[in-house]
């Protein structure tokens, strides 16, 4: 009896033992189940922290000038396995894919450094008709995009006052040219007598006040701004006169260098180049006269 009773209890002990073995793997594999739901979570959370985003700091209102080369700057962060193309909006025209070109127009180009962030769509030589907006695509789905504007437009040179300026010998000559037009970078300007270079005197102390008869002075403001300064004028200084900026179009003049001996034949005003106004004529008229007699 003694002996049934303890196989008794031994197997009772035996069964708590196994089914305490089967509670403590349910709650180990529900915990791990847990942790592996909250594992995927967190995962997915990860996933759309790393979700690819557009760099915001880039300028994306783009002017440039006819002919000098236009860079739209896409910088796409965590790119991760997904592809950036470049969309010309007006017509819907894919440009790019990655770096692969979609245009025979070879003026477009990708550039995109190795492991750089930056996929950067190069125009060279735009032109007005380049002008709109152009968009930067990653292949996310759904699809991320940003919008970029390019205008291009006509620089041009002005130089101030009528297309005949006469000035007396001896006295203060000062063409000046602006260019009002296209972005700031406009680069430099060369000013021409003719077709050859005009060549600025070295400053000496022999000078007139201490300062060189020819000088050029080029600014920045609103706009690009360079004077043609030539002291005590000759007669020689006498010709067709241009502004030549590096990526825009030269405006000219004709300088006559004249005697004393008719001072209304003197022009003064601001008549953009190009528009010779009556009063014009009329010093022409009397210069002309003049030298009959």
């Amino acid at each position: 009896m003694l002996c049934r009773w303890l196989a008794i209890l031994i197997l009772a002990a035996f069964l708590l033992v196994i089914e305490g073995i089967a509670v403590t793997q349910g709650i180990t594999g529900t915990f791990a189940r847990d942790q592996k739901l909250v594992g995927g979570n967190v995962f997915g959370n990860h996933n759309i922290t790393n979700a690819p985003t557009f760099e915001m700091n880039v300028p994306r209102n783009v002017t440039t000038a006819v002919g000098q080369t236009a860079f739209l700057h896409c910088r796409v962060h965590q790119l991760g396995d997904k592809e950036v193309s470049w969309m010309r909006k007006r017509d819907m025209h894919i440009l790019s894919a990655g770096i692969l070109m979609y245009t025979s127009d070879l003026r477009f180009q990708v550039i995109h450094p190795e492991k750089s962030e930056n996929w950067t769509l190069q125009i060279k030589s735009p032109q007005e008709r380049d002008s709109g907006v152009y968009e930067c695509q990653v292949s996310t789905e759904p699809k991320m995009s940003l919008n970029y504007s390019l205008n291009v437009v006509e620089a041009r040179a002005r130089i101030s006052g009528p297309s005949d300026i006469y000035v007396k010998t001896g006295s203060l000559l000062t063409l000046t040219c602006l260019m009002s037009q296209g972005p700031h970078d406009l680069g430099t300007v060369a000013w021409y007598r003719g077709s050859q270079p005009v060549v600025t005197s070295p400053h000496s102390e022999n000078d007139v006040n201490g300062e060189p008869r020819i000088a050029v002075e080029t600014e920045w403001s609103d706009a690009l701004t360079s004077r043609l300064r030539i002291i005590h004028a000759k007669p020689s200084d006498s010709g067709n006169y241009s502004c030549v900026p590096t990526v825009a179009e030269r405006a000219s003049v004709n300088v006559h260098v004249i005697n004393g001996e008719h001072p209304a034949a003197m022009q003064h005003g601001n008549t953009a180049a190009g528009s010779p106004t009556s009063k014009t004529v009329l010093v022409m008229l009397a210069f002309l006269l003049g030298q009959l007699r």
